[in-house]
């Protein structure tokens, strides 16, 4: 991987990573598009390290609050009761499922699952998915709601993006509308979710970076790492602000066109990425 190819990659991690458009089909249609090849789940996994160190920042009173609230409460019962030291157990739970998943299917992860027909695919349905959960879910619940079920309902949602093109926010958004939570609140807590699975994900694969058969150094995986954290941290600046007000029909449109542009090159026989 040379050093042009990890500066374009790490924006468009940084870009997409909290958009409800999925990052990792877009890492890997910018580096068929530019005929860098598939960058690896490695990888992949490593620079999100970036976009999650951007939350720890953007969120950081909020996650200092609920992790400090959680240990009191092992301690103290008078806590437990509260949103914080409940937010710890619910995030706990919500990280399970992807957990277990994504280690018993990882070589699947890895290799069968990212190509352009399930990325596609996964594309449209998503966006149906969410076009449907922003229309009809009740948006009324703030993250003061929560319960186990929706914990482990909204870990269940975030398993989905272990398949390319899904996309995590995407997945946990359309889960937290559906159980009724309003749009800033189903994105907030989408981002708290997304911080144990990433963190490990990325520490698991870190291994294999710079190793044989493995042609990404950590010159250009750190570079990228470090533009992901810079544009990730503003973009969930703008995400913020823009659902307050907003619904997600934008990215709905986004991802149907991406995916049916997709399934077109297909069809014909010619590779939408070059």
């Amino acid at each position: 991987m040379g050093w042009i190819e990890a500066i374009v990659l790490g924006l468009v991690q940084g870009f997409t990573e909290f958009l409800p458009i999925s990052s990792t089909a877009h890492l890997l249609l910018a580096s068929r598009a530019f005929g860098w090849g598939d960058p690896g789940a490695a990888y992949t996994a490593v620079i999100q390290i970036g976009t999650t160190l951007a939350v720890l920042l953007y969120f950081r009173k909020d996650i200092i609050n609920i992790v400090s609230t959680w240990v009191q409460s092992l301690f103290k019962p008078e806590l437990r009761g509260q949103t914080a030291a409940r937010e710890g157990w619910y995030i706990i739970i919500g990280t399970i499922p992807i957990g277990v998943l994504g280690f018993a299917f990882r070589d699947s992860i890895e290799k069968g699952a990212r190509n352009l027909w399930i990325i596609a695919i996964a594309m449209i349905g998503v966006g149906l998915i969410l076009e449907v959960a922003d229309r009809v879910g009740r948006r009324a619940k703030e993250i003061s709601d929560l319960n186990v079920r929706d914990g482990l309902l909204y870990g269940l949602a975030q398993a989905c993006a272990l398949i390319p093109g899904v996309s995590r926010s995407g997945a946990t958004i359309s889960g937290g509308l559906f159980l009724g939570y309003t749009r800033v609140a189903a994105l907030r807590y989408s981002f708290l979710l997304s911080i144990p699975a990433v963190l490990a994900s990325g520490l698991f694969e870190a291994r294999k970076i710079g190793t044989k058969g493995n042609e990404v150094s950590w010159g250009p995986t750190l570079l990228s790492t470090v533009i992901a954290f810079v544009v990730g941290y503003a973009t969930i600046a703008w995400l913020l602000r823009y659902v307050a007000s907003n619904s997600f029909r934008l990215f709905v449109i986004y991802r149907i066109i991406i995916g049916l542009v997709i399934i077109g090159f297909l069809i014909a026989g010619v590779s939408p990425t070059g």
